[in-house]
């Protein structure tokens, strides 16, 4: 992260449209990989609206599945994506071209802190998000459905 600041929301929106759009039109070839691990578009049911909701997401790896850190920036608020997932834990994740239907489960004690360790050793900024709310920040294991 930039100094201490935290990302400005209206800049994120632009990006992360701008992100999904690119994923998208590319057939899932470009923007979705980044120091190794995939950047992911998430499919979300909004809990307000039951329309379906897309956020690009850094997704670690976890077994045939992805973790994600509900990290907002380090803004005091959790992000949509989480608060949907509480709400409907089934959503679907795109890693590059390959879609997949998954279902949320929210980490906690022991197992919610390794996997964000994991998160702050793959980039410095989330140590800086942790840093800079006094939220907890949530870890998401999103695990594939069979069938």
């Amino acid at each position: 992260m930039i100094g201490a600041t935290k990302p400005n929301p209206t800049f994120v929106r632009w990006f992360s449209a701008l992100h999904r759009a690119v994923v998208r039109t590319t057939g899932g070839r470009l923007l979705t990989r980044f120091r190794g691990e995939p950047m992911i578009l998430l499919t979300t049911t909004g809990r307000r609206t039951g329309e379906p909701r897309t956020w690009p997401l850094t997704g670690l790896r976890a077994g045939d599945g992805w973790a994600v850190a509900g990290s907002n920036g380090g803004h005091d608020r959790h992000p949509a994506w989480y608060l949907n997932l509480v709400a409907d834990p089934d959503a679907v994740v795109q890693d590059g071209r390959r879609r997949v239907a998954v279902r949320a489960r929210i980490t906690e004690g022991a197992e919610r802190a390794e996997w964000y360790g994991r998160f702050e050793a793959y980039l410095d900024n989330y140590t800086a998000y942790r840093s800079a709310t006094a939220r907890e920040i949530p870890v998401v294991l999103l695990e594939p459905v069979a069938g």
